[in-house]
């Protein structure tokens, strides 16, 4: 997941930045016989934040995740998403 507050190091930023994501969904979607769709249901079955580059200076390799925050930026990250079961550690 993107943490919800971020910090640009170079610059100061912490507003503006472009966030490179990949994220594989399955959806239940309602259509009706108008052609009009509702989805209903939505669960994340991966998610990655690839990078996240700063608008103001367009540095990627200076985002910081703001203390206490969040989670830190980190596509390959070994956390469990919510509605994944937790690994079975009982061997």
């Amino acid at each position: 997941m993107t943490p919800s507050a971020l910090r640009c190091a170079a610059c100061g930023n912490r507003t503006r930045f472009d966030v490179y994501e990949t994220v594989r969904r399955r959806r239940f979607a309602h259509y009706t016989l108008g052609g009009d769709v509702t989805v209903e249901e939505e669960e994340i079955l991966d998610h990655a934040v690839e990078r996240v580059v700063c608008r103001w200076c367009e540095r990627s390799d200076a985002i910081e995740a703001e203390p206490g925050e969040a989670e830190p930026i980190d596509a390959g990250s070994d956390e469990t998403e919510p509605g994944e079961p937790e690994p079975d550690d009982s061997g």
